[in-house]
Order: structure tokens, then C-alpha cells, then sequence
């Protein structure tokens, strides 16, 4: 799956939730999980997931990427960087500390 998403550039894959989380410039946009590719959705793209009939990978804000999509690169590439800028603009969570014992 991370193949198709080289022509976005510098993005990496991490694991995590049983499936690995995808990211770029350190904002997590993508998650794949059972061999399904999940894209961050907000206000602005969630309209999209809805229409389509996309399942949201809940409680999380991310929607599998419908069939019809993964069909066509450019496809891929447009809903991908939708869901960047959903992860750019997504408001940061504070790091938990420890305390020291």
C-alpha cells in the first residue's frame, strides 16, 4: 500500500494499532489496517467518505479509502492530500510526561 503513496513525497510508515500508521511531515494521515487503507478525514473531506460508503475505522477520525479510488493513482494521490491537510490541520495533542518517582 505504501507504494501508492510515493508520488506524495517524503511520507513513512510506522507500526502501530495492529497495522501501521502513515505519515508526512510527522502528522499521522493514513492507517492501514486488515490490509485496508484508512484516510484522516475532518469538515472539510468528510463528505466524501460519507457518499462513497465508507466505514469510519472508529473511534478514530480516518474512513476507508473506497474500492473505486484505489483503481485510479490520481485518485489516490488527490483524496491522500485531502487527508493531509486534515492531519496538518488537526490541532495538536500534548505529550504525556511521566512522573518521576
Amino acid at each position: 500500500m505504501m507504494e501508492m503513496l510515493r508520488p506524495l513525497g517524503d511520507v513513512i510508515s510506522r507500526s502501530m494499532f495492529g497495522g501501521y500508521g502513515v505519515f508526512e511531515a510527522g502528522d499521522m494521515f493514513a492507517l492501514v489496517s486488515a490490509d485496508t487503507l484508512y484516510f484522516k478525514a475532518d469538515d472539510s473531506n468528510r463528505a466524501r467518505y460519507e457518499d462513497a460508503g465508507s466505514a469510519q475505522f472508529k473511534p478514530m477520525p480516518y474512513w476507508e479509502v473506497p474500492a473505486e479510488v484505489l483503481d485510479r493513482e490520481d485518485d489516490v494521490e488527490e483524496w491522500a492530500r485531502l487527508s493531509i491537510d486534515a492531519a496538518h490541520a488537526a490541532p495538536r495533542k500534548k505529550r504525556r510526561t511521566r512522573k518521576k518517582k
